[in-house]
């Protein structure tokens, strides 16, 4: 992955990679809760925790101060690390998904919500259980396609 995203004008920036895996675990709590109760305000809180992870990256989202300030402290083994582009990435994918199922509420169309939540927690659930990040690898490959090999 590494050879993929080296690019030697971009200030490279790492992350524990273990943080994204704890907060798709807690996505996924609250894709779920939103998708049962059909909750548009769960809905819109994970959807400013995606704003603020694709902003700023997802070290800085409520799940991931929580992750370094708490958990880490607490983990024993040496933390492996990733490059932060792709989280964030998923952050905003997460985020288009937030805005059309908060749009699908808005506009009183269930299934649309429902679609947009449910394509969400899919994801979350991918990277909390497997350690698949889906929108990592969209990102991975949109680089792949896009880069010029010398």
């Amino acid at each position: 992955m590494s050879e993929i995203l080296e690019k030697p004008e971009v200030q490279k920036i790492y992350i524990d990679a273990r943080g994204p895996r704890f907060s798709a675990s807690i996505t996924t709590i609250v894709l779920a809760t939103a998708l049962v109760t059909h909750n548009i305000w769960v809905l819109v809180a994970q959807g400013l925790v995606f704003l603020i992870g694709a902003t700023f990256g997802p070290q800085f989202t409520p799940y991931g101060l929580f992750f370094k300030n708490v958990v880490k402290p607490r983990l024993k083994k040496e933390a492996p690390t990733e490059d932060v582009r792709p989280p964030k990435f998923a952050q905003s994918v997460g985020l288009i998904f937030a805005l059309v199922g908060i749009f699908g509420a808005v506009v009183d169309r269930s299934l649309i919500f429902a679609a947009a939540t449910s394509i969400a927690l899919a994801a979350a659930f991918l990277n909390a259980a497997f350690n698949y990040c889906l929108g990592c690898e969209m990102y991975l490959l949109l680089v792949r396609t896009t880069t010029r090999r010398k």
